[in-house]
């Protein structure tokens, strides 16, 4: 989500006892558990699961800009502002990076027709699960917008993910400043990071568990994700492809997209895939799916 005039200002031991218990010299190594037959059971590795971030809120007074049919114009909403640390056996993507931490522990702050607030950064909200930002293998932002890749300097040491339009996009070919000026020192701290330049359909982990798949329009190289867990089955991570539940039923897009005819024709092909699947939608910004949620998919 961004508008080029109206967002310039948003970016500103184990215990002693134990080691020696297992120190003693009469202490026997414990048995691996026998699977039925007299089998020895290996360990599994845990199944494919998601942590669902809180990475802002961003209340907006009026949704205008938000339908080019107009008829949002006057209305108000709030939008939730997720990100996705999605756990596979073979390592960790975190999908949208949201709003800037510098929100931390600040008052709501407003420019024009946005609020946003920050309760608790990736890096924390990490660590109440029990995870380091340098156990992330890679991070992949659905789109190169403010509230998307706000917290880009908390997990330098992970691959970043990018396919060659969304990378042009920030960084242009031919030298020459964004498309949005403003975003330029967050774009910038994307360039000491690994990257891995990745085609559409990018099997992130060999599997086809998680896959990064393009939905241009909203920005040129825009992404959304695609999972299939264990319990849930096929999920579809939108990005901004749709911000709200009416923008979806409705097919509205926002006025600030690159390309109106490009989104239409992503939404097509999205809602294509969601019908083919039988998958369970998820609009990142959208309260209504993000609550139920209740902190985890499985």
């Amino acid at each position: 989500m961004h508008s080029r005039h109206t967002l310039k200002s948003l970016l500103l031991a184990g215990t002693a006892a134990l080691i020696l218990s297992a120190c003693a010299p009469d202490a026997e190594t414990p048995a691996a558990p026998e699977a039925p037959g007299g089998e020895v059971a290996e360990a599994t590795a845990p199944a494919l699961y998601v942590d669902v971030l809180d990475c802002g809120t961003i209340s907006i007074s009026d949704l205008d800009a938000f339908s080019s049919a107009g008829d949002y114009a006057g209305q108000a909403d709030q939008f939730t502002n997720t990100c996705y640390l999605v756990n596979h056996p073979s390592g960790r993507l975190l999908w949208d990076l949201g709003l800037p931490s510098q929100l931390v522990g600040q008052p709501p702050f407003t420019q024009q027709i946005f609020t946003v607030s920050v309760e608790s950064s990736i890096t924390d909200q990490l660590a109440g699960l029990g995870v380091v930002p340098s156990e992330l293998t890679y991070v992949s932002i659905s789109h190169a917008h403010f509230d998307h890749i706000g917290q880009i300097d908390q997990v330098q040491g992970a691959t970043w993910l990018v396919n060659q339009t969304e990378y042009d996009y920030m960084f242009p070919a031919d030298g020459s400043p964004p498309a949005d000026p403003t975003l330029a020192a967050n774009f910038a701290l994307f360039q000491p990071m690994e990257t891995q330049i990745i085609s559409d359909g990018h099997d992130v982990f060999g599997d086809g568990s998680v896959v990064i798949f393009q939905t241009p329009g909203h920005t040129p190289g825009h992404s959304s994700l695609q999972l299939t867990l264990p319990e849930t089955g096929p999920v579809l991570l939108t990005g901004d492809l749709y911000h709200r539940t009416e923008s979806r039923e409705l097919g509205r897009v926002p006025r600030f997209n690159t390309s109106e005819e490009t989104t239409l024709a992503s939404m097509a092909a999205f809602e294509a895939r969601a019908t083919d699947q039988g998958a369970k939608v998820i609009i990142q910004h959208e309260p209504a799916d993000v609550d139920p949620l209740g902190g985890v998919i499985r």
